[in-house]
């Protein structure tokens, strides 16, 4: 029996069976998988940068041959030429981008924090109607949100825009599940040195749940940019800059030059977010929770 023991101990643990060619074979189709993931960014990059008789050619052509910038130029004297200023559109999209944005963080981490580590009544169904929420489009709340914004007199003004963005039910579920693997004993170790709630809440569990808020950020930031107010500003002073992006894009043929300039600046702005904030993303994605 001891010499079993013995040779169970001295086996040497199992080798992953891989082999060459199947390595080979993973590479090849996750190659494949990011050039077709990254052809579209390729050609959005390469339309902004190609002439009017290269965007009208037919086949069309990925890569540009003779690259200008006129299509950017052309772009920069319609927005002067505008009724608004192009700066005030920057202005609008900083403003309700921003505070959609800030504010969505921190409403969701004050309310996902007594969700994870706080035991009172109403609890459980209160976050089953969070989840229930993320069932429904937002087309099935558009005509019930209008009719609220319209009761509370916020109609055609910034926050129409920015303070329904703070009650979307994704991020308050994101930030609830991260918190939960905290473990209890930084909160009560806390409690024990006399921090209260809001103390304990700013100092220990927002910075232990940075990659989660930071993801969460740049989700928000995406959903913001992309919003053209259309529904709840009538004011053009107050319409953000993709609404006037949007308007040179209908321009037909003759604005097909400035119109891939501006799919280029739509697309450019997300993804320049996404990777200033890549690696919490890649962090939150693959975190597995804190231990007591």
């Amino acid at each position: 029996m001891e010499k079993k023991r013995r040779r169970l101990f001295r086996r040497k643990p199992r080798k992953l069976n891989r082999s060459m060619a199947g390595n080979g074979i993973m590479f090849f189709i996750m190659f494949v998988c990011g050039i077709f993931m990254a052809l579209p960014l390729v050609m959005i990059i390469n339309n902004a940068l190609k002439p009017l008789d290269e965007l009208f050619q037919f086949p069309p052509k990925i890569f540009v041959r003779n690259p200008t910038l006129e299509n950017f130029t052309d772009l920069f004297v319609l927005m002067n030429n505008s009724w608004v200023p192009f700066s005030r559109y920057i202005l609008n999209t900083i403003i309700i981008t921003g505070g959609g944005m800030v504010g969505h963080v921190i409403c969701a981490s004050l309310a996902a924090y007594p969700l994870a580590k706080h035991n009172f009544p109403g609890k459980n169904l209160l976050f089953s109607m969070v989840v229930l929420s993320m069932m429904f489009s937002w087309t099935v709340t558009q005509i019930p949100q209008y009719i609220i914004i319209s009761w509370l007199h916020i109609n055609n003004t910034y926050a129409a825009l920015v303070l329904p963005a703070f009650s979307f039910g994704m991020g308050l579920y994101l930030m609830k599940q991260f918190m939960e693997q905290l473990p209890d004993a930084l909160m009560e170790s806390a409690r024990l040195d006399g921090a209260s709630e809001w103390r304990i809440f700013w100092t220990i569990v927002m910075p232990n749940v940075k990659p989660a808020w930071l993801t969460l950020a740049i989700f928000q930031f995406q959903q913001m940019w992309g919003n053209t107010g259309g529904l709840f500003l009538r004011s053009e002073e107050l319409k953000p800059l993709q609404y006037s992006l949007q308007q040179i894009t209908a321009g037909g043929t003759a604005r097909a030059g400035a119109a891939a300039a501006v799919t280029f600046i739509i697309a450019a702005v997300p993804i320049t977010f996404f990777l200033i904030c890549q690696s919490s993303v890649l962090e939150t994605m693959t975190t597995s929770g804190m231990k007591d």
